[in-house]
């Protein structure tokens, strides 16, 4: 099936391809090096360039390579080592399309050589000739019933011949891509999106699919695909909504659970959203709305679990799912809110057990906590409850941001553990402080946030214009662009007016979704973003975590270095 004219993508006679070849010491990066580099750039049928060089590869080079491509290794001694010149390839090839024949040995040597010496490998889309010839032509209409690149250069009356040596097996294969692109052009592939589609692993009923992209615009936004009785079947996200969903109908595409989903589809319904933030909010909501069957993450954003203290005489911590205030979360399972709890109530001397103690004491027999000092025993008689009561502004100090006395004693209890040497209990007692840390951090965020009535803030978009969001109690309220040239102000001012009213509900959230709160809060916390107003200053609690930072960098360090050391061992 040919597209239209206007949903081609790049058309192919305006991609650059970098056709590459290497000659190397050995059959795999993991025992041989690169000893030479040959590339050729090409757009429309011209050449644009050509890049070539022998390369050291530090070792001598075996008998039998002599004797296929030629190279020695004293033509090699002189010549640069390939640290030298990968930033000139990578410079070279940066922004093309990178074409070889058998594309995956190529590429493989230059990743393995980029990882080796500290190049970041650009990850280009990659054309591996090879692969597009056996999807051209069947075996027996080449030379020699070949796919070789040698054949194929007979084939396609290359005006070079392949003699495994770099620069000439480029050129023999640019010619070669000629040739299969004419080939491929008559059958109505006309843009690298349509080449990258006709490569193998695709059903016809996949293919035959590609029209429920056709109508998408090309703006960032939610697609959602829907079954034979129009429920939803998947929810995404993309920045551009017709190019991504056409990905779904290539062979790009090769997850078995999405091939399945895409084969149940009728239609992709999309919402065009003003930015990635947005579309990032609305597909939270859709989700949770809809609870697709082949997503896997973000079905059930409001599956959270908090920490309470009890109210009786005697509070302790218990874990709940719905949240009220002065509630401490949210946590993502119940175990980490249970482990959580634990290390609270160990730190602050909180009882354990779950009988209701009433306010005149009880006579039951002391635990076996009471005994090793982790409980004052109120359920036997032997704690008042004003006795009781610094134990329970400690936890409820710490939640609020008023005091941190609970960390100071979490970390002298630890000092105390090590200092006796019982190194392992100290590696424990670590950890579990350390996620205690990392709790209250999070909850403080999302709290502080949650507790704004409404804030505005702008991100550069990148080409001179601003991306704004109005944040209403942890909520995304509206979301809007000026883009370069248009004042700013006055696109706040109409997104203000139109937002969403969000009232506030219960709990520290203020019945916000955490999801979408945290996903706000990183947003408004990257490198660039301004704040416009706030109807009340942004300030997380002086008595939090975030004191508490270097301690839990130094706390993931020595996990990490521990993490060696037993992989060393």
């Amino acid at each position: 099936m040919q597209l239209a004219f206007d949903e081609l993508g790049t058309p192919l006679r305006e991609v650059t391809f970098v056709v590459v070849d290497l000659e190397t010491t050995g059959g795999a990066p993991d025992g041989g090096n690169i000893t030479e580099i040959g590339a050729v750039k090409v757009r429309g049928g011209r050449v644009l360039g050509e890049f070539a060089t022998l390369i050291n590869p530090g070792t001598s080079i075996p008998p039998q390579i002599v004797a296929l491509t030629g190279i020695t290794t004293a033509m090699v001694h002189h010549a640069p080592r390939i640290e030298e010149v990968l930033p000139s390839f990578l410079e070279f090839a940066d922004g093309a399309v990178l074409v070889a024949h058998n594309a995956g040995f190529d590429t493989s040597f230059l990743k393995a050589a980029c990882g080796r010496h500290g190049y970041a490998w650009p990850n280009p889309t990659v054309l591996c000739t090879l692969k597009l010839a056996r999807r051209v032509l069947r075996r027996e209409h080449t030379p020699r019933r070949s796919h070789r690149l040698s054949a194929l250069a007979a084939l396609f009356g290359s005006a070079t011949t392949p003699n495994h040596r770099a620069l000439d097996d480029a050129r023999a294969c640019v010619d070669v891509l000629h040739g299969l692109l004419e080939r491929v052009g008559s059958l109505g592939v006309q843009s690298l999106e349509e080449l990258l589609d006709y490569l193998p692993d695709i059903t016809p009923a996949q293919r035959r699919k590609r029209d429920l992209a056709a109508g998408l615009p090309e703006r960032p936004g939610v697609y959602l695909f829907r079954g034979p009785s129009d429920e939803v079947l998947y929810v995404g996200t993309a920045s551009n909504l017709r190019r991504r969903v056409r990905q779904y109908f290539t062979s790009s595409e090769s997850r078995g659970r999405i091939k399945e989903m895409v084969a149940l589809a009728e239609r992709v319904e999309a919402v065009e959203c003003a930015h990635s933030l947005e579309a990032a909010v609305r597909e939270l909501r859709l989700l949770a709305a809809h609870r697709p069957a082949y997503n896997r993450r973000s079905r059930n954003p409001g599956k959270v679990w908090w920490v309470v203290l009890t109210d009786e005489p005697f509070p302790r911590l218990a874990v709940v799912r719905r949240p009220r205030d002065g509630a401490f979360g949210p946590f993502s399972s119940q175990a980490g809110a249970k482990a959580a709890a634990a290390t609270l109530a160990d730190i602050a001397v909180l009882r354990t057990c779950t009988p209701r103690i009433p306010a005149t004491g009880a006579s039951s027999r002391p635990c076996v906590l009471a005994e090793l000092g982790s409980c004052g025993a109120p359920c036997a008689g032997e704690q008042s409850v004003d006795e009781y009561r610094p134990s329970v502004r400690l936890v409820s100090g710490l939640v609020n941001g008023t005091d941190a006395t609970a960390l100071a004693l979490g970390s002298a209890k630890l000092a105390e553990i090590a200092s006796a040497h019982r190194f392992e209990r100290a590696a424990r007692r670590r950890d579990e402080l350390a996620s205690l840390l990392r709790a209250v951090g999070k909850h403080h965020r999302l709290t502080a946030l949650a507790a704004i009535g409404e804030l505005v803030a702008a991100a550069p978009d990148g080409a001179g214009g601003w991306e704004f969001a109005v944040v209403r109690h942890g909520r995304l309220a509206s979301a809007g662009v000026a883009r370069r040239g248009v004042p700013p102000l006055p696109v706040v001012d109409s997104l203000v007016a139109a937002a969403e009213t969000v009232l506030p509900g219960p709990g520290p959230l203020r019945g916000a979704n955490p999801e979408e709160t945290l996903l706000l809060w990183r947003w408004l916390t990257r490198p660039g973003v301004r704040l416009v107003r706030t109807s009340t200053p942004w300030a997380e609690p002086l008595h939090g975590a975030g004191r508490w930072q270097s301690w839990l960098d130094a706390a993931d360090t020595a996990v990490a270095l521990e993490a060696v050391g037993d992989a060393a061992g």
